[in-house]
């Protein structure tokens, strides 16, 4: 075997929490992409799960104390620590992660972490409020400031029943960070000084976000209504994407074909009047508001309690304007709230998106034409030109999750500013 085709060894580490039974599918993902992966665990986490389902995996010993009387290697956590290319914690508890931080050596888990000079890649699993506890938070920032690398939590139900920042992220993401790495050796032992893992920071900690998505129905009987083809995508991913970052999300949602994140709170306001009422009676406590929703512009004025009959051959349906919500939002912001709007166009984009963050006195707005392949309704992913006031930046096709990261990096720049 050549040196380019050596085995990738992983240490996997596991720490004693409740999401300990999911470095069992880490430990199959990896060696299902060909690594060779030994296993140490602490005290507290044999309490959750056995050490010998993982020797039955990978037919190895499982180092839980150097001085076990069963013990083949009695400086284990040398030898472990010196045959690895990646030491891998999953799950990384609160406390393990404290005990890194201020080099605390008292079990195998942190003696090793002390002994080895492999890449360490991290992923925490805790309650919501230990995770964003100041002294977690520090203890994060250190370790990263010593070249750890982080699987950021993210956010669900936790096994407390709560929900919100903590959860283990999923395990083939996590394997996805490995194999990351691991496309980055040249040989089994040659590792890269930088690991190309950026983590997710909390940049929206204190930032209360307000966001309209999907598209809205207006009634014309109690079988028909008026809409449009918006499917939520884009809002949603900009919800999920500033709840990991750290802020607290409320999102009103109209008529969509996606199911909503688990780590926001959920506003449903299918019509543009109910949207528009949820929207003002929350607005107050926002400091963001990002108006992403398709809202319809008119509605049938008379609205026919049953359903109408097919008796011509055409019929005509009188509109009326609806309210529109974004210039309500920004006529009636506070000191501090950014506005921002959407512009979906067909023709003239960036002209028409400047021209309505004119009228509607935004902060920002992204525009994008909805008739270039692959950026329209419904898609995956969009080709957007985000424009404020002192600068555009035109953006490729990219996945709505990426455009979400841009959009609220831009955001906190107007904030700094």
């Amino acid at each position: 075997m050549s040196d380019n085709q050596k085995i990738f060894r992983v240490g996997l580490c596991v720490s004693g929490g409740i999401a300990a039974y999911k470095a069992i599918e880490v430990l199959r993902g990896l060696q299902k992409a060909g690594c060779e992966v030994q296993v140490c665990m602490t005290r507290h986490a044999t309490e959750f799960i056995q050490p010998l389902t993982f020797r039955a995996l990978t037919d190895k010993y499982v180092l839980v104390d150097d001085y076990a009387p069963d013990n083949p290697d009695p400086i284990a956590h040398i030898n472990f620590s010196q045959n690895i290319d990646l030491l891998l914690v999953v799950p990384a508890t609160a406390n393990v992660i404290a005990k890194f931080a201020n080099g605390i050596a008292d079990d195998f888990l942190t003696s090793t972490y002390l002994a080895s000079t492999a890449p360490v890649l991290i992923a925490p699993a805790m309650n919501t409020t230990m995770w964003f506890q100041p002294a977690t938070q520090r203890n994060i920032a250190q370790l990263k400031n010593d070249g750890v690398h982080f699987v950021e939590p993210v956010s669900g139900r936790l096994a407390c029943e709560t929900v919100g920042t903590g959860k283990l992220e999923d395990v083939e993401n996590i394997v996805s960070k490995v194999l990351s790495l691991k496309s980055q050796v040249s040989t089994g032992n040659n590792l890269p000084e930088t690991l190309d893992l950026k983590p997710e920071t909390l940049d929206l900690l204190g930032e209360k976000i307000l966001i309209t998505t999907g598209g809205t129905r207006e009634a014309i009987d109690p079988v028909r209504f008026i809409s449009n083809h918006s499917s939520g995508k884009m809002g949603f991913a900009i919800a999920e994407a500033a709840a990991k970052r750290g802020a607290e999300v409320t999102v009103v949602v109209g008529a969509v074909s996606v199911d909503p994140p688990e780590n926001v709170k959920i506003i449903n306001a299918v019509s543009a009047q109910k949207m528009h009422g949820s929207v003002m009676q929350n607005l107050s406590d926002a400091t963001i508001y990002i108006g992403a929703a398709a809202v319809a512009d008119y509605r049938p004025k008379n609205v026919s309690d049953n359903k109408i009959k097919k008796n011509d051959e055409s019929m005509t349906i009188e509109l009326e304007r609806t309210t529109d919500i974004l210039s309500e939002v920004s006529k009636n912001r506070h000191n501090g709230l950014l506005v921002v709007g959407f512009a979906a166009e067909t023709n003239d984009v960036i002209d028409y998106a400047r021209g309505k963050m004119e009228r509607k006195n935004l902060d920002m707005i992204v525009a994008n034409d909805v008739t270039r392949k692959g950026a329209g309704f419904g898609s995956d992913e969009n080709q957007a030109t985000i424009i404020t006031r002192e600068n555009a930046v035109e953006l490729p096709l990219i996945s709505k999750m990426e455009l979400a990261n841009k959009i609220l990096d831009e955001i906190i720049s107007l904030r700094n500013k």
